[in-house]
């Protein structure tokens, strides 16, 4: 039986149990465990693997075994798995054995919509009375021995040394690989630090290519924590590359790779489809070849036998715009019995829309197209009807839906097919490539598990993308989990509220960013030392004479001394004539295996060529550079063909004749010359490579426990923090929870939410949690139609403290906190008036967008009405919250619709 709160926490006070961290050197920290393997002491099996796994009628995979062995043996454990593979057969589990204890067990999800949905599924399983959900929207049944939660709630009861922890048997962190989100990240890695160490963690994620990283820096901080990870998907992928051709109405449906579409050598009649002719002519290759539309793609799925799928656009509008354009084109992909069921299951989810809001939704024109098996998934929906879709579609009775990314970040929608129209997006600064990564998250949709033997993802041609970049993607499959963290106002605040100033650095250096750039700094120091010894040499070498017709033994190795300085000049894509004939011959790597100075190059005929100094009597001089295809894949002949055609291609630079590296023709100056300019360029070299490494090591060396002193320094001029001790504006910053914390609490303890009615606090508010996106966000917006001159006297002060804090931050080097934005304040304002839905949104405002935001708003409105210190501004923030949670945005916070 566990007692899950922190150390006792106490403003300038060390907390009871914390010891020395310098006399320690296996540091301290709350519930601070021996970072050696071992079992706790109070667990044991306690479940019946055989009657837990036929009670979900399944199998387990031995992936799952293996993590119940962990959870058995009392430690901690990560599973790593892609997505349908059973990860939450693992969490259940777990939260059967802390019931079966008598302890409780939490799951955290970082989205609301992920909550809702889990406390569903919970509810069915283990019935109402035993499930709770604490989100911003709910707070049903805390106390329950089954709650739900968003990881913000977490956080915030850790913070708040919540009785709601006591007697906490297991804490499950659903999607952990959010930890590298810019924003909500610190979020995961502050309850992986600060979470009682007696409770277990069961940290569930995507496949991340360093989970076993992960997991030591987790065994590094709260014990032994066993990584588990299942590369193998529960479905195989086939990978497909649609292409159209002018003047053609069928389009070419390739495999990515060869065999059977997996990963591997990409497949040669996509390559030369798609290649470019002689002189590099890209508009030969648009001429010919075009984009299939979205038409003919939903045409081919549906003869091929690939659907149902989703499609992925990137664009709300796109999404929009398809479904439009399948529904004009009388596309229907249903049956009459599955269009009446598609129509009792809208009926079902559009039962609480007032007519009006459903007039303004489009409701007849959504539920049109569903019926004929097509729809859009994205942000600019309301819940209600993005629910709908994903009943319908997870019934089989859906066969498209034109989706942005959010449908691939938690939502469980599993299709036959996946297709990717580009693989680039806007990112709301600029448009990107997809990374790998984020190819393996939109395509692990693909195939449902116990119906497809095989998933399909399919991209499109696109004039902007060549094939290799399309394998390529497609091939390298996960990347390394990053750490977004870095100390907030309020991260600092509850440090300086629960922990000495020493403890308080030495968790910050418990963070997963410190924990990778201490091992980063090992390896650099490394490479410090070997760029050193080179700078050496360099030096060395710049000076030494040659050029003799029949040099001295000395001569001889100061020459060879330069030729090996001239390959380590040389880099991939460098083309150099070699031999008599003077042959072109490209550089595509270094042999690891020697020395380090000899080079790997293709010849004109395809073959790999290994040479050292000794090969060479004269240094050689790069005379062309290719770009190398891609994927890189020196092993293979197609791969070493093109790079001996793009030599063969290659413009030669002037002055670079065939005799250039002849061996033996050139001799004297032009020789001494060559090989002058190739040691200063080496010594040139070699001293940016030692700079750049001092400087990185330099910047890896507790970075964060120096930006957390700036933070605190900030908030000590700013009056939130005096001498380690919190002031009263202090224990107010430590309350809030948004993105603009410090901005917020100024506005609280300045007075400039003080006299203003419900809906004008509620929109000033909004001011903080608004941000416009899209390709004008960050430019000065349209002048606002304030809705009261209170309310613009309230945002103009906002704005000037924002600007007064830009400069701080500026002068302290620190991230800048976003301005805050009026631009929803009429909306709000009129929403927060009893206006209706349809007189509140504007042309550039979906119904979606406003909910969403305004339940954002709503939360921030509930900490408001929690912490003011100001009675008048807590009552207005309280019925703030009861004016804007009605119509569709209640209907969007609803959980459990049939």
């Amino acid at each position: 039986m566990h007692r899950a709160r922190g150390l006792d926490p106490g403003p300038g006070r060390r907390p009871a149990g914390h010891a020395d961290p310098a006399a320690d050197p296996r540091g301290v920290g709350p519930g601070r465990h021996d970072a050696r393997p071992h079992r706790r002491a109070d667990h044991e099996r306690v479940i019946d693997r055989v009657g837990f796994a036929a009670d979900r009628r399944v199998v387990l995979d031995p992936f799952q075994v293996a993590a119940i062995d962990a959870l058995d043996a009392g430690r901690s454990v990560l599973v790593a798995a892609p997505t349908g593979s059973g990860k939450t057969l693992v969490a259940e589990y777990a939260i059967d054995a802390a019931l079966a204890r008598g302890t409780k067990a939490f799951y955290t999800t970082p989205l609301k919509a992920l909550s809702n949905q889990k406390f569903t599924d919970f509810c069915a399983h283990y019935g109402s009375d035993r499930v709770g959900l604490l989100t911003g929207d709910h707070s049903i049944r805390g106390e329950a021995p089954i709650v739900v939660m968003t990881t913000e709630v977490l956080r915030n009861m850790v913070y708040a040394d919540s009785a709601t922890l006591d007697n906490l048997g297991v804490v499950v962190l659903d999607e952990v690989h959010y930890l590298q989100d810019r924003f909500r990240g610190p979020v995961w890695e502050e309850v992986i630090v600060h979470l009682d160490h007696a409770v277990p963690l069961v940290c569930l994620s995507a496949t991340v290519a360093n989970a076993r990283e992960v997991a030591d820096w987790i065994t590094s901080v709260r014990g032994a924590t066993d990584a588990v990870v299942e590369e193998a998907r529960p479905v195989a992928l086939r990978n497909w590359y649609l292409v159209g051709e002018r003047g053609r109405d069928a389009c070419t449906l390739l495999p990515t790779f060869v065999g059977d579409g997996e990963p591997g050598q990409p497949n040669p009649e996509a390559q030369r489809l798609t290649r470019r002719p002689p002189g590099g002519a890209p508009r030969a290759v648009r001429g010919r070849l075009r984009t299939p539309t979205r038409d003919e793609v939903v045409a081919l799925l549906a003869e091929s036998g690939l659907l149902p799928a989703i499609v992925f656009v990137f664009s709300r509008a796109g999404c929009d715009q398809a479904v439009e354009h399948a529904r004009a084109a009388a596309v229907s992909l249903t049956s009459p019995e599955e269009r009446a069921e598609i129509r009792r299951i809208a009926a079902a989810h559009t039962a609480s829309l007032a007519d009006d809001e459903a007039t303004v939704l489009g409701v007849a024109s959504w539920q049109d197209a569903l019926e004929h098996g097509i729809a859009a998934h994205h942000a600019g929906l309301v819940p209600p009807l993005k629910e709908a879709v994903e009943a319908a579609f997870t019934a089989g009775l859906v066969k498209v839906v034109f989706a942005t990314e959010t449908l691939a970040l938690g939502v469980n929608m599993p299709a036959r097919t996946v297709v990717i129209e580009k693989l680039t997006k806007f990112t709301g600064e600029r448009h990107e490539f997809l990374t790998p990564g984020e190819y393996t998250q939109l395509t692990g949709r693909a195939g449902r598990r116990g119906i497809d033997t095989v998933g399909n993802a399919v991209v499109l041609w696109s004039p902007f993308v060549h094939f290799d970049q399309v394998a390529s993607v497609a091939a390298r499959g996960s990347e390394a989990l990053v750490s977004a963290f870095r100390p907030t106002y309020n991260m600092a605040a509850n440090l300086v509220a629960r922990y000495d100033r020493a403890t308080a650095h030495h968790l910050l250096g418990q963070s997963f960013a410190q924990f990778r750039a201490d091992r980063d700094v090992v390896t650099l120091e490394r490479q410090l030392a070997a760029a050193r010894d080179r700078l050496a040499r360099a030096r060395s070498g710049a000076g030494a004479p040659g050029g003799s017709a029949a040099p001295s033994p000395g001569a001889r190795g100061a020459e060879r001394a330069a030729v090996a300085r001239a390959l380590r000049a040389l880099e991939p894509g460098d083309v150099v004539l070699l031999g008599r004939r003077a042959t072109r011959n490209v550089v595509v790597g270094r042999d690891g295996r020697r020395d380090g100075d000899r080079v790997v190059l293709i010849d004109p005929g395809g073959d790999v060529r290994r040479l050292g100094p000794d090969d060479f009597a004269e240094a050689p001089v790069a005379v062309a550079r290719i770009t190398l295809p891609e994927p890189y894949a020196p092993k293979n002949a197609a791969f070493r063909r093109a790079v001996a055609d793009a030599a063969r291609r290659a413009r030669v630079r002037a002055g670079a004749g065939p005799g250039a590296l002849r061996p033996g023709d050139r001799a004297g100056a032009a020789r001494a010359r060559d090989r002058a300019a190739a040691a200063a360029a080496a010594v040139t070299r070699a001293e940016k490579d030692v700079a750049r490494l001092e400087r990185r090591i330099r910047a890896r060396g507790s970075s964060l426990t120096r930006q957390f002193d700036q933070v605190l320094a900030l908030l000590e001029s700013w009056g939130y923090v005096e001498d380690w001790d919190l002031t009263v504006a202090g224990t107010l910053l430590a309350r809030l929870s948004t993105e603009q914390d410090l901005l917020l609490a100024e506005a609280l303890r300045e007075g400039w939410l003080a006299g203003l009615g419900p809906a004008e606090l509620a929109a000033v508010a909004s001011c903080c949690t608004y941000e416009r996106r899209g390709p004008d966000a960050g430019m000065p917006g349209p002048p606002v139609r304030w809705p009261s001159s209170r309310v613009a006297d309230a945002a103009r002060r906002l704005e000037r403290r924002w600007r007064d804090l830009a400069a701080a931050e500026d002068d302290l080097h620190l991230p800048g906190t976003r301005p805050p934005d009026p631009g929803l304040t009429p909306a709000v304002y009129e929403w927060a008036s009893g206006e209706r839905l349809a007189e509140v949104l504007g042309d550039e405002l979906t119904a979606g967008d406003f909910v969403r935001h305004v339940r954002q708003l709503i939360d921030l409105l509930r900490q408001i009405g929690e912490v003011s210190p100001d009675p008048g501004v807590r009552d207005a923030a309280r019925a703030a919250v009861t004016a804007c949670h009605r119509g569709v945005v209640a209907t969007a916070s609803r959980v459990g619709v049939a």
